[in-house]
């Protein structure tokens, strides 16, 4: 029991610090957003995948760049929360 406690503690402070891992009362959509910006995130941090999307796409790799870095904002819209129902 001592040990299935001290796991649950673990957690919880991993959940903590850091925003990506989820927590128990996460939303679809946070966790899909968090999944997104990771990826977005990545691709940042990998020169060899942003010069590939840049080829790809006849962009220069600092303008594919710029792009990247302004979607992790908000990359998947609103939330469905915020949504007018009119």
């Amino acid at each position: 029991m001592a040990e299935k406690f001290n796991m649950q503690s673990q957690m919880e402070h991993l959940q903590m610090k850091y925003v990506g891992t989820g927590h128990a009362d996460i939303t679809k959509f946070e966790w899909v957003q968090n999944q997104h910006r990771d990826s977005l995130a990545s691709y940042v941090g990998h020169p060899h995948m942003l010069h590939l999307f840049a080829v790809s796409q006849n962009k220069s790799i600092g303008r594919v760049r710029y792009e990247t870095i302004s979607k992790m904002v908000r990359p998947i819209g609103k939330s469905p929360l915020h949504v007018k129902v009119e």
